[in-house]
């Protein structure tokens, strides 16, 4: 049933998982949403999402798990923010010590370091073990990095400001 590739995209594993994926789209999906409007952001975003599950299913494909959850599909908004405003900054708690900060760190330090945990964490998850879709992480990820230049407004944004 291919239906359930897009209600598994508005389902949720609880209260936590929602809140978290919400949190990450309102930070960076204003800007993305901006970059291309609203029509434009939510055949993105789904698009994002649909890739998410197909790479969490080809990877996990033995698994019976269900999949859940938006973040496949708000990864791929972290994808195409890292390529239209890398050195935007993002306010950031980082440790330092036993001591918590909160600084502006540029978006391709956050969203990088992000990614490769992701990367990390699917790596030694093997894909065999249940609770987070780590190759949906990733999968949309590049799906929003791939689709980014595909949607954009290209008179509001036609040059990157790469590091």
């Amino acid at each position: 049933p291919y239906i359930t590739i897009f209600t598994s995209m508005f389902l949720h594993g609880g209260f936590f998982h929602v809140a978290g994926n919400m949190l990450y789209l309102w930070i960076f999906g204003n800007n993305i949403e901006d970059s291309m409007g609203h029509v434009k952001f939510i055949i993105f975003y789904l698009l994002c999402g649909i890739v998410a599950v197909y790479t969490f299913s080809i990877i996990n494909s033995h698994s019976t798990i269900p999949m859940v959850g938006a973040s496949g599909a708000v990864s791929g908004v972290l994808g195409a923010y890292i390529i239209l405003f890398p050195r935007a900054k993002v306010l950031t708690l980082v440790p330092f010590g036993f001591y918590m900060q909160m600084i502006k760190v540029p978006a391709i330090f956050v969203l990088g370091f992000w990614i490769v945990i992701q990367i990390i964490n699917g790596m030694l998850s093997g894909g065999t073990r249940g609770g987070v879709a780590w190759f949906a992480h990733i999968g949309g990820f590049i799906a929003g990095m791939a689709l980014i230049s595909l949607f954009k407004n290209r008179k509001k944004f036609h040059s990157f400001n790469l590091i």
